[in-house]
């Protein structure tokens, strides 16, 4: 199914009835990782489950212009108003555990329960490795687009974007990129403490996306909030044990 928000045409689920549990999917993903906790979800009853698509993934179109975290609350907002979704549980994963504790940060939603699997939104210490890395690109960039040299330079300032960028940026459409850059430079730990509804963190032990210690942080700066960590799982834990993950959601929904 598809719905127009912000002049974006939407992709997603909504199946079953009761509770309204929405679950926000991470960077350049989509609603296919949840297939495993929507048939959990089902399978429990009692649950309206909905999946959405963001603006440039899955089956959702590609905006326009870049995106800041702004415009993803507001879209999730809107969403829910157009398909009367009520005091939902929220679930996110990386960039969309970012937008659910935006929201919840926020007062918006109204949110009864939040489930952040691998939740960016904290900004993470910089290894020197990561900082020399990040000025060797800007040196080659600030060159490159000298006057006089840019319009002859554009073949290899792409291949310095591929060398020196992650694979989520160098995959992504030129708008998509510039949308990354702005959300890994925002950091929302300032509205966490805000947090009023129960909040549960799973993480995997070895998550090198947003490392284990953010977590920590999140436990400690949210009221109401438990960790749980899987051992030897990366940022898609929940993907990796889908056992557990079904078994702790289950009782947290409780």
């Amino acid at each position: 199914m598809t719905v127009n928000i912000n002049g974006y045409s939407i992709n997603y689920i909504d199946e079953g009835s009761g509770q309204p549990v929405v679950l926000l999917h991470g960077w350049a993903s989509s609603i296919d990782p949840w297939v495993h906790i929507i048939a959990n979800l089902k399978e429990q009853g009692g649950f309206r489950v909905i999946a959405l698509d963001f603006p440039g993934c899955g089956g959702s179109s590609l905006p326009e212009h870049p995106l800041e975290l702004s415009d993803y609350t507001d879209l999730v907002v809107k969403f829910c108003k157009e398909l009367n979704i009520e005091n939902p549980i929220v679930f996110g994963h990386s960039h969309g555990g970012r937008v659910t504790l935006a929201l919840a940060g926020m007062g918006l939603l109204n949110i009864k329960k939040a489930v952040i699997f691998g939740g960016a939104g904290l900004k993470p210490k910089s290894s020197l490795k990561k900082r020399v890395k990040i000025a060797s690109f800007k040196t080659v960039k600030f060159f490159l687009s000298l006057p006089g040299v840019k319009n002859f330079t554009v073949d290899t300032l792409n291949k310095a974007r591929a060398h020196f960028g992650s694979s989520d940026y160098n995959n992504a459409p030129e708008v998509m990129r510039k949308t990354l850059v702005t959300l890994v430079n925002s950091d929302i730990r300032h509205v966490l403490k805000n947090i009023k509804c129960p909040t549960l963190l799973i993480w995997g032990s070895n998550d090198t996306a947003v490392p284990l210690y953010l977590a920590k942080i999140m436990e400690i700066e949210i009221p109401d909030a438990g960790l749980c960590v899987f051992e030897g799982c990366g940022h898609f834990a929940f993907l990796e044990r889908p056992v557990d993950t079904n078994i702790i959601l289950n009782s947290f929904l409780k």
